[in-house]
């Protein structure tokens, strides 16, 4: 991977670092040595109290740069696998409206704040086009690719929920140019979905950035696998780094941790470990 050093890909995702407003955001990011980040956009836009204003203009002044942006949808629940397959994403009629008012102003704000990029959890895609579900998912994700298409902004499905080949059949039939993936190894794993360094040559097309994130299998199907620090899973890293140079990869690489109680901490591990690992 020539093209861009290290340095130069690695991002934080804001959410692991569960900040209260920009300031402490800033104070986290820089223990973590990382002064990149894939901002959550929704604390962003509700600006609660005023703790995120002049947001873009304090990035500068802080030397911090924002490579991507997440969107959340409303209600999502993910105490379980059931839960989260029924709340996830788009998937819910009850909360569509809201969502596309939510993903407006998202898109809005990632114009102001000069993003090419933002992710989200489409919700969980039907595997078969003969399920009631996919026509409506397709009409409702084409929708959300072209309000942001009309920004010059590519879309990314976070990856786990399906295979990796169902989700690309899924991208195949929707055929939008600024639709493309977030790749998570580590919720392949979670979701117990397949092997993650198949389903990245799968989805190496359509791959617009990465997480870097750990994970173990779960043992009792139905139920999460577990997050763990990076390099202490099931994710095979040299093959996985393996496989970005061969699809010519030179993205984003964003550290992503959700689990635990020391994020900084477990974020400069990862960090680390990533910097050992291609040294």
């Amino acid at each position: 991977m020539p093209d861009r050093s290290l340095t130069d890909r690695l991002a934080v995702c804001s959410w692991s670092l569960q900040p209260t407003s920009a300031d402490d955001l800033f104070q986290k990011l820089a223990a973590t040595g990382i002064p990149r980040v894939s901002l959550a956009l929704d604390p962003v836009r509700e600006n609660r109290d005023g703790a995120w204003a002049d947001f873009k203009e304090r990035c500068a002044q802080q030397g911090i740069t924002c490579v991507s942006g997440m969107m959340t949808a409303i209600g999502e629940d993910y105490s379980t696998l059931e839960s989260i397959k029924r709340t996830g994403g788009v998937v819910p009629d009850e909360h569509w409206e809201g969502n596309w008012r939510n993903f407006e102003a998202n898109a809005d704000l990632a114009v102001r704040l000069g993003l090419k990029f933002v992710m989200f959890h489409a919700g969980f895609l039907p595997h078969e086009e003969s399920d009631p579900a996919f026509a409506k998912l397709l009409a409702r994700l084409a929708r959300v690719a072209g309000l942001f298409a009309a920004r010059d902004i590519v879309i990314g499905f976070e990856t786990g929920q399906e295979t990796g080949e169902t989700l690309a059949t899924f991208l195949r039939k929707l055929d939008r140019p600024n639709v493309g993936i977030n790749f998570d190894p580590a919720n392949m794993l979670l979701y117990d979905k397949g092997d993650p360094i198949a389903a990245l040559r799968t989805l190496g097309p359509w791959l617009r950035q990465c997480h870097l994130k750990d994970a173990t299998r779960t043992r009792v199907p139905g139920t999460w696998g577990e997050e763990v620090v990076l390099g202490t899973g099931q994710v095979d890293w040299r093959a996985f780094f393996a496989v970005l140079r061969e699809l010519q990869y030179t993205g984003d690489l964003a550290i992503e941790r959700e689990a635990g109680t020391q994020r900084v901490a477990d974020i400069r591990t990862a960090r680390e470990y990533v910097e050992r690992l291609l040294a």
